[in-house]
């Protein structure tokens, strides 16, 4: 009995720290409602797909500028702490769409959910680590990106509510997302603050300059890279997919959509299968399975021309791309145990592919049509191939 109470406590208080955390995670997901979004934004205001592609790519060009920044602060104030500093950048982002409908309005809405988020993904993953470590970290984090894929998919369908039932009256509209949205980030603001989690002592301190010199180690660099190619994947069909289905079928946006919620949908179950088969089958193997499905996906995009055929294309990149950010995060921080702050700064920094990507896409789409935005996913999904290879079984 005197062995048996310590332990039941133990896993009280670690259930008591993970659910907040994982609330968290809910909240990092609010960041993919950009793609849907923009999407409204561009037919609120008749902007061309590369205008409108500039909205997701604003939101993770903070990427770039903040992830290294975090992982320093993260080693001066603790990761909880710099956790909760997100979630109130978050929060603010989400209610200023409440201020007005204008350009500008939501280019400044987009910009702070985009630092708010650069921050948050650079200091959730390793706080994480205080909580989970070993062999299970990587199926923990994919649990992670189950539950942020729940507040990714929802989000269309949010939107699509808002926009088609009584909102419109209230001067809402789809604008109701970003309300509810925003409560949430408050009650996450109060359930982490009131989480007592033990954090291990701060890595060294370091500069800018010595974070960046890790990206000359190989490995790093391939896992950098990779990081880029799976958000910008992520990011390309949460915007693209539904207007591949107006281009094709000539459907509304209301109903177009839908392909986003399929996406999220298959990634979201993608996510939670994956935190169970990663516990029992090698990280090279499962992500080999993943990429390869995602290259068929890509083909299916290409080639079909019925609502069925692209749902099962966007589907099936939703379930093949679910586990991508998983195990190549797990995979750099394993490679690097000194130096997980800076490490995970660099890591989310990539989410710059974010950046990258839709612009890429918008001007390809503008050029030859939502064919092009598909050829710029699939040089990803191409490189994604190679670095199948890099995985330590």
């Amino acid at each position: 009995m005197e062995v048996s109470q310590p332990l039941a406590v133990d896993r009280k208080t670690s259930l008591m720290q993970i659910v907040p955390v994982m609330l968290c995670f809910f909240a990092m997901g609010f960041v993919d409602l950009v793609g849907t979004a923009s999407n409204y934004v561009q037919k609120d205001l008749a902007l061309s797909d590369s205008q409108a592609n500039l909205f997701p790519s604003l939101v993770f060009f903070w990427f770039l500028i903040f992830s290294v920044p975090t992982g320093m602060l993260m080693n001066k104030i603790g990761r909880k702490k710099t956790v909760l500093i997100s979630l109130v950048v978050t929060a603010l982002s989400l209610f200023m769409p409440m201020l007005g409908e204008g350009y500008v309005i939501m280019l400044l809405s987009f910009s702070l959910l985009g630092i708010g988020n650069a921050i948050m993904q650079t200091s959730l993953n390793p706080l994480v680590t205080n909580l989970i470590s070993g062999d299970k970290l990587a199926s923990t984090l994919t649990f992670g990106q189950f539950v942020k894929a729940i507040a990714s998919f929802l989000a269309p369908i949010i939107a699509a509510w808002g926009a088609t039932t009584f909102m419109p009256t209230f001067g809402l509209g789809w604008r109701v997302l970003f309300i509810i949205y925003a409560v949430v980030s408050l009650l996450a603001i109060s359930v982490l603050a009131a989480t007592p989690i033990a954090e291990e002592r701060p890595d060294k301190a370091s500069g800018v300059g010595e974070c960046l010199k890790l990206l000359g180690r190989p490995f790093v660099m391939l896992c950098f890279l990779g990081i880029i190619c799976h958000v910008g994947i992520d990011v390309g069909t949460n915007t693209t997919a539904p207007k591949i289905i107006m281009e094709r079928l000539g459907l509304p946006l209301e109903e177009a959509g839908f392909a986003t919620s399929v996406y999220f949908i298959f990634r979201t179950a993608g996510c939670f299968l994956g935190a169970f088969i990663l516990r029992s089958v090698s990280p090279k193997l499962f992500f080999g399975f993943s990429v390869a499905m995602m290259l068929l996906a890509m083909g299916m995009l290409f080639m079909c021309d019925t609502l069925t055929g692209l749902y099962v294309g966007i589907g099936l990149i939703g379930f093949g791309n679910s586990n991508v950010f998983s195990v190549v995060f797990s995979q750099a921080l394993t490679a690097s145990p000194g130096e997980k702050n800076e490490v995970s700064g660099l890591m989310i920094m990539g989410l710059f592919g974010g950046t990258v990507f839709p612009l890429a896409m918008g001007f390809a789409a503008d050029a030859v049509g939502q064919a092009g935005a598909v050829g710029v996913m699939t040089a990803g999904v191409v490189y994604l191939m190679y670095y199948t290879l890099k995985i330590k079984a």
